[in-house]
């Protein structure tokens, strides 16, 4: 507590900016941080199922862009281990559809996976990752059932914020475009510019973005790949953390008019 106050004071008197003050009052908190309060719920996580076909789970990989998959036994009660999309390219003759690789076993190419409990120091954590040189861990509940998966990304993002990658939409990019009718849209994207592009009517009195469009109208945070309806328009929500909407995919109803 002294501490933060003293960096407080710095920054109030112009010795240290306030991206600088955020961030290592991030870093005292670090230490006493459980990985329960970073991780992915269960419910939230793409995964993959160890009887699934490659054809069952190649749409789903690429559609999420993910670099590193939790691959479960059929009950969805057991990770078996960690799909890396990139173990696939050499299959790629069979990704096409062709005779090549038809004795495709998904058991053969998986990596193995840390289980962690939630009660676990994410300081800890990250310095397991790096001495593993892994990217990935199963989180387990005191009865030793899988509640979540935490990645490297979701512990360094409680230091440096949000990260996005080349797979996220940037702030100048706020709409993007996938076929006539679809479009992935970032929750953070204003109401007016979202009307103005799809000649909307939402009011921009009660909310300043999208997201809080969608997430009044669900009446709670939503899960990944939950949907509604809102005019003409169905929202499908593509990621969200325990305490907002990320990204969303929007499909563009035809109205009755038309």
């Amino acid at each position: 507590d002294e501490l933060t106050s003293v960096l407080r004071d710095a920054e109030e008197n112009n010795l240290i900016d306030k991206g600088v003050l955020d961030m290592m009052e991030e870093t005292i908190d670090f230490s006493s941080t459980p990985v329960k309060d970073v991780m992915v719920p269960k419910t939230q996580v793409i995964s993959i199922k160890e009887t699934e076909g490659l054809d069952e789970f190649l749409p789903r990989i690429l559609e999420s862009a993910h670099s590193r998959f939790p691959v479960f036994d059929e009950p969805q009660e057991k990770i078996k281990g960690i799909l890396l999309a990139k173990d696939l390219l050499k299959f790629g003759p069979g990704l096409l559809g062709q005779e090549e690789n038809l004795n495709f076993d998904l058991a053969q190419i998986l990596r193995p996976i840390n289980f962690i409990p939630e009660s676990k120091k994410i300081n800890i954590l990250l310095e397991e990752f790096k001495t593993n040189r892994s990217h990935m861990a199963a989180v387990v509940d005191e009865f030793g059932e899988i509640s979540g998966i935490v990645t490297i990304e979701d512990v360094l993002e409680e230091i440096v914020g949000e990260i996005k990658d080349e797979t996220d939409i940037s702030e100048a990019e706020d709409i993007i475009q996938l076929t006539e009718n679809e479009f992935n849209v970032s929750a953070l994207a204003e109401i007016e510019t979202f009307n103005d592009r799809f000649s909307a009517n939402f009011e921009a009195s009660d909310f300043d973005t999208i997201g809080g469009i969608v997430l009044n109208a669900f009446g709670k945070i939503p899960l990944v790949n939950d949907s509604i309806e809102i005019e003409n328009f169905h929202f499908t929500v593509l990621s969200a953390n325990k305490r907002q909407i990320l990204k969303l995919r929007i499909k563009v109803l035809e109205s009755e008019a038309e």
